[in-house]
């Protein structure tokens, strides 16, 4: 995973923040999450269930405020 092309989020709070969330592309239909403050955690998913994901965060599913 060290050799993954990370790429920030445009949602991160400025140059040289560590809170932040980064995806990487790593295969077809394979991607990588993780939090730039804890790069060792990484969860892997297919582009599906990243949008499913994202979905249910927006929506407030997830047990946060949401954003409609």
């Amino acid at each position: 995973m060290s050799g993954s092309l990370w790429r920030k989020s445009s949602f991160s709070s400025g140059i040289g923040s560590q809170d932040c969330v980064e995806v990487a592309r790593v295969g077809p239909g394979t991607l990588h999450l993780r939090e730039s403050d804890r790069p060792e955690t990484v969860l892997t998913l297919t582009p599906a269930s990243l949008r499913s994901l994202l979905s249910q965060a927006r929506s407030g599913r997830l047990g946060g405020p949401g954003r409609r």
